[in-house]
C-alpha cells in the first residue's frame, strides 16, 4: 500500500506579498544586479579571454559585415525602402544586439521574412496614401534625399493626413510608416518581457515556422521576378498577391529588358555555383566565398563603364547618401495605423531570435535567458526606430556562417557594424549604378534553403502526417494569401489538430504477454492472450468533455457491450414476464418456464466480470471526465460488473477523490484502484 505524502499547505496571499516586496525594495546590490542582468555586456567583456577570442570574432566580424553590405541593399526592395536605410538598420542592430544580447553566436540584422512583412506594410499605406507604388515613377515633394528638390508629384498625397508636414513625400512617408512599424513591434516585445509572455512562443510549432518561412519565400520570390526580367508592374497588395503578380508578369513578359535578363542569367549561375561549391568545400573553407559581394563589385563597374541605365535603360539603385540622416520621433498617428500589423511582426522576430539562440547555446554548451532576448530585441526596434531603420531579427544563414568563421563572442557583431558603418560613410555612393536585378538575384539565391523544404515533404510526410498537413496548409496560406493571415491560419490548425488528437485518441483492449505481468494491445501484438472474465480497456488521452463521448462508443464498441441498452432490454423482459404473471400463465414472452427466466437474464455476449480501465495515458480529468467513470461504475454495477481503475497518477487520483468517485471515507479505494494493471487483473479473478 503506497500512502500519499501530506503536503503543507502553501499562503499564496503572504508568497505573494513577500514577492512584490523584494521585488520594491532597492538596494545598491539589487540595482548592480538589474544593471548588470539588463546590459549581459558588462558581465562577460571584463572576463573577455583577448588572445583566445579576438581573432575569431575580427574574421567572422569581418566576414558578416561583408556580407551584410549587399544583403541591407538587396534588401531594401522587400521594404520597399531605400537602401541607406537597410544600412541604418545593419549598423544599430549590431550595436543594441552586442549591449543587450545573452547569446554568443546569433547574427541579428535584416531579415528577408521580417523585411517581406514591412514591405506589404508600407506598400498598402503608400496605396492608402495615393502613392505610385511603382518603383521608377516620379520623386514626390522631399523625396530622394530628403531635400524640397522636386516640384512634380506634389498633389498625389494628402499633405495633411496622419499629422504628415508638407514637405513629406512618398520615401518620407514611407520610412515614416516603417518607423512607426518598428517602434510599436518593439514596444509589443518589451511588454511581452515584461510581464514574461515568452511561453507565447510555444504555439508557433517547428511546422507552422517552417510552412510560414517556406510560404512567405514564395511570395518574395515572385516579388523579385520583375526585377529580374525588367518589366513595370505595379506592385500587388492585398490578398492573392502572388497569383495577381504572376498573372501581371505573364501579360507583360514581352516588354522584358533584355539587359536586365542576360545579367540575372549571368549572376544567377554564378551564385549557385559558388554556393554548391561552398557547401561541397566547406570544411576545407577557412571562411565563406564573399560571392555577393564580388557579383556586386564586378556588376556595378560593369553597369558603370557599359551605361546600362543609358543605353539598355536597365533599372538601377540611384544614389544612396552618405553619413547620417537626424533623428526623428516616430510619428504617433502612423502607430495607431499599424498597431495591428506590428503584433505577427513583434512574434515572428522575438520567436526567430530565441529559437536560434537557445539552438546555438545548446550547440556551444551554455545558457541564455529568454526573457532577456525579448527585451534585447525589443530595444533593437525601439531605438534604432528613431534613426530612420525598420524591425530586426536573428537571420538563421548568417549566424551558421557566423559561427563557421570562429566566432566567440558578440564583439564580432561591434566589427560588422564597422564594417557597415565604412561603407555608411564612404562607399555607399559607389553603388549608384548597380543594377536592381542583381540584387533581385541576391535575394532569390539567398532563399534557397527555405525552398529547399519541398524536398523534404516525403520524408516529412513519412514521419508524421498530420505535422505535414499543418506545413502545407501554412505555406499555401502564407504564399496565396497573406504572410499575416497564414502565420494566423497556421497556428489555428495546429492547434485545431492537437484537439483532434485528444478527441479521437487511440483506444485498445490490452492482452497479457505470456508469462508477464505486462500486458499490450492485442490488435498491434502477436501472441497475447485474453484474460478469462476480465476486459481490460486503454485511452490514451486525457478524458475531457470533448473526448467524453468517444470514450464511452470506444469502450462499449471494444466490450461489445452497451450497459444502458442492456438495462433498457432487461426492464423490458421483466415487464413482460410480469404481464404474463398476472394473466396466470405459468410461461415467459419467450415461451419458457418460470424456472428458466434466469439464464435469459443474462445475455451470452457477456463474457466478463470485470472491467479494468488502465489510466496510464490520461494525464488529467476534468468534471466531465470524473462524471463519465463515475457514470460507467453505477452502470456496469447494475450488470454485476466491477470496474476497476489502473496506473492513475496523483492528479486523476485527487480529481477522483473531490470529484465523489470513491466512498466519503475513502474505504472502498483500494478495491478500485490499483497501481498496476496487473494486480487489477489478480484482484478481478479472486472476485466471486
Amino acid at each position: 500500500i503506497m500512502e500519499r505524502k501530506t503536503h503543507v499547505k502553501i499562503n499564496r496571499k503572504e508568497v505573494m506579498l513577500a514577492k512584490l516586496r523584494k521585488s520594491c525594495s532597492c538596494t545598491p546590490q539589487k540595482l548592480k544586479n538589474f544593471v548588470m542582468d539588463f546590459f549581459p555586456v558588462l558581465r562577460w567583456l571584463p572576463k573577455y579571454q583577448c588572445k583566445e577570442y579576438i581573432w575569431g570574432d575580427i574574421m567572422s566580424g569581418l566576414v558578416i559585415g561583408i556580407i551584410l553590405v549587399p544583403q541591407a541593399i538587396a534588401y531594401s526592395l522587400l521594404a520597399g525602402l531605400k537602401p541607406i536605410y537597410s544600412l541604418y538598420t545593419s549598423f544599430f542592430a549590431n550595436i543594441i544586439y552586442f549591449l543587450m544580447g545573452t547569446s554568443r553566436h546569433v547574427s541579428v540584422g535584416i531579415f528577408s521574412l521580417i523585411s517581406l512583412m514591412v514591405g506589404q506594410v508600407v506598400d498598402r499605406e503608400l496605396l492608402l496614401a495615393g502613392f505610385d507604388l511603382n518603383d521608377d515613377a516620379p520623386p514626390a515633394l522631399g523625396d530622394g534625399s530628403l531635400q524640397n528638390d522636386s516640384l512634380s508629384n506634389t498633389t498625389a498625397f494628402n499633405l495633411t493626413i496622419a499629422g504628415i508636414s508638407a514637405e513629406c513625400g512618398k520615401e518620407c512617408y514611407a520610412i515614416g510608416i516603417a518607423t512607426a512599424l518598428t517602434f510599436v513591434a518593439g514596444v509589443y516585445q518589451v511588454l511581452m518581457g515584461i510581464f514574461r509572455l515568452g511561453f507565447v512562443s510555444m504555439y508557433l510549432s517547428e511546422s507552422v515556422l517552417d510552412g510560414f518561412a517556406t510560404g512567405a519565400s514564395l511570395t518574395i520570390l515572385t516579388a523579385q521576378v520583375k526585377y529580374l526580367i525588367g518589366i513595370k508592374i505595379p506592385r500587388s497588395q492585398g490578398h492573392g498577391m502572388l497569383v495577381i503578380t504572376w498573372i501581371n508578369i505573364f501579360r507583360n513578359i514581352s516588354q522584358a529588358n533584355l539587359c536586365d535578363v542576360i545579367t540575372s542569367a549571368i549572376c544567377i549561375v554564378v551564385l549557385v555555383t559558388a554556393k554548391e561549391l561552398g557547401d561541397r568545400y566547406k570544411h576545407k573553407l577557412k571562411f565563406p566565398l564573399p560571392t555577393e559581394l564580388v557579383v556586386i563589385v564586378v556588376a556595378t563597374l560593369v553597369s558603370h563603364y557599359g551605361k546600362l541605365n543609358e543605353v539598355y535603360a536597365s533599372s538601377v539603385s540611384g544614389a544612396i547618401p552618405t553619413g547620417f540622416i537626424p533623428p526623428a520621433v516616430p510619428q504617433f498617428n502612423l502607430m495607431l495605423r499599424v498597431a495591428v500589423d506590428a503584433l505577427p511582426l513583434a512574434l515572428v522576430s522575438f520567436v526567430f531570435t530565441v529559437s536560434l539562440s537557445e539552438m546555438f547555446a545548446k550547440k556551444y554548451a551554455y545558457t541564455i535567458r529568454a526573457n532577456q532576448e525579448m527585451f534585447a530585441v525589443g530595444f533593437c526596434n525601439i531605438i534604432p526606430s528613431f534613426f530612420h531603420s525598420f524591425a530586426t531579427s536573428a537571420a538563421l544563414a548568417k549566424t551558421l556562417v557566423k559561427t563557421s568563421t570562429g566566432c566567440q563572442t558578440q564583439v564580432s557583431g561591434v566589427i560588422s557594424a564597422m564594417v557597415v558603418l565604412l561603407v555608411l560613410l564612404f562607399l555607399a555612393p559607389l553603388f549608384y549604378s548597380l543594377q536592381k536585378c542583381v540584387l533581385a538575384c541576391i535575394i532569390i539565391v539567398s532563399l534557397r534553403g527555405a525552398l529547399r523544404k519541398f524536398r523534404d515533404v516525403p520524408a516529412r510526410y513519412h514521419m508524421n502526417k498530420l505535422d505535414t498537413l499543418v506545413w502545407v496548409i501554412t505555406t499555401s496560406a502564407s504564399a496565396l494569401v497573406s504572410t499575416e493571415i497564414g502565420l494566423l491560419v497556421g497556428i489555428v490548425f495546429s492547434m485545431l489538430c492537437i484537439v483532434v488528437r485528444t478527441q479521437r485518441p487511440r483506444t485498445a483492449l490490452l492482452g497479457q504477454i505470456q508469462d508477464t505481468g505486462f500486458y499490450e494491445d492485442d490488435l498491434e501484438y502477436e501472441n497475447l492472450s485474453t484474460v478469462p472474465k476480465v476486459k481490460i480497456f486503454r485511452f490514451e488521452a486525457p478524458l475531457y468533455y470533448a473526448n467524453k463521448n468517444y470514450f464511452l462508443k470506444s469502450l462499449y464498441r471494444l466490450t461489445n457491450l452497451d450497459p444502458n441498452l442492456e438495462a433498457a432490454r432487461r426492464k423490458k423482459y421483466e415487464k413482460k414476464e410480469k404481464q404474463h404473471l398476472q394473466k396466470g400463465n405459468h410461461r415467459t414472452a419467450n415461451g419458457l418456464g418460470i424456472g428458466e427466466t434466469t439464464l435469459q437474464l443474462v445475455p451470452k455476449q457477456i463474457d466478463f466480470q470485470a472491467l479494468v480501465v488502465d489510466c496510464s495515458s490520461i494525464s488529467f480529468l476534468d468534471t466531465t471526465g470524473v462524471n463519465t467513470l463515475k457514470e460507467i461504475l453505477k452502470d456496469y454495477k447494475n450488470l454485476n460488473i466491477s470496474v476497476l481503475l489502473a496506473c492513475c497518477n496523483p492528479s486523476v487520483i485527487d480529481s477522483l477523490k473531490r470529484g465523489g468517485y470513491f466512498e466519503r471515507d475513502f474505504g472502498s479505494m483500494q478495491e478500485m484502484l490499483f497501481y498496476s494493471i496487473h494486480n487489477a487483473v489478480l484482484f478481478a479473478k479472486d472476485q466471486k
